[in-house]
């Protein structure tokens, strides 16, 4: 059976489809999280806000089960992606991802569990189903950077949220009086810059770069293990030159969580 999972962030859109055989959907009935390996994406592409009603051509055709959506875009973007999936199948049912104390066998330690991003809980989920039995640091770096603390066991003990590295960038160049606009993409050649358009990047990097490191030795001192840094999002490739640690790099991190809790929940 077809799913269509979506991501809908602050910037873009991403969506995939994945068919779950019959192994996925008697696991399902089980209410049981499968051990495999990467999602198989049928399709995965990605939009942006000002893209969304493109979507209905892509999809135009398609017949799917079910589909899963992660918002963290608003409820302007929600309404949008109802009534357009309600165009492409009128009989279509959309479960709509929100956080919760446990689910797809993560633990959400949040003070008030439904506080917690649904964007957020899915890269953990993700990152845990792929990663099993590792304490693990899940930093996700879009237009926010998110750093959280996953247990060997699963449970989530809190994290961090700090501006991504262009919001840190745009602010400098908005707000400081002759500070240029720094582009996300450009490069450090040393820590101590000698000019301001470099100085701006080595200072956003590096803030970057510090938290993850510091969340990574953090949960290290507090697990007394090894720890597994999970990196993720669209500015992530621009850290990861930068990190001087292990890290595993994984695209789609909240797509693959979604596909876990379709393997895990009920439709």
């Amino acid at each position: 059976m077809m799913q269509l999972l979506i991501d809908a962030g602050n910037t873009r859109i991403k969506w995939a489809t994945v068919n779950l055989d019959a192994a996925q959907a008697n696991s399902v009935a089980a209410k049981s999280v499968p051990v495999n390996s990467a999602a198989v994406w049928q399709q995965i592409a990605s939009v942006s806000h000002a893209e969304l009603d493109t979507l209905k051509t892509s999809w135009q055709g398609m017949r799917f089960a079910r589909v899963l959506t992660s918002n963290v875009a608003g409820a302007s973007i929600k309404e949008k992606l109802t009534a357009l999936l309600q165009e492409v199948q009128p009989d279509l049912h959309i479960d709509w991802f929100a956080s919760q104390e446990d689910i797809a066998g993560l633990h959400n330690g949040y003070r008030n569990p439904a506080q917690l991003g649904c964007d957020r809980l899915a890269s953990m989920i993700g990152a845990h189903y792929l990663f099993p039995q590792q304490s693990l640091i899940v930093a996700t770096c879009g237009t926010a950077t998110t750093v959280d603390a996953v247990t060997a066991q699963g449970i989530f003990k809190g994290g961090m949220i700090l501006p991504g590295l262009k919001l840190m960038a745009e602010s400098l160049a908005r707000n400081t009086a002759q500070l240029p606009q720094v582009a996300e993409s450009t490069d450090i050649a040393k820590v101590f810059a000698d000019n301001t358009d470099q100085a701006i990047v080595s200072g956003c990097i590096s803030a970057q770069v510090g938290a993850i490191v510091r969340a990574v030795n953090t949960l290290e001192q507090q697990e007394n293990q090894a720890i597994n840094c999970v990196i993720s999002g669209g500015a992530a490739p621009y850290l990861l030159s930068h990190l001087g640690i292990p890290y595993q790099y994984v695209d789609n991190l909240v797509l693959t969580g979604l596909f876990v809790v379709a393997q895990s929940s009920p439709d």
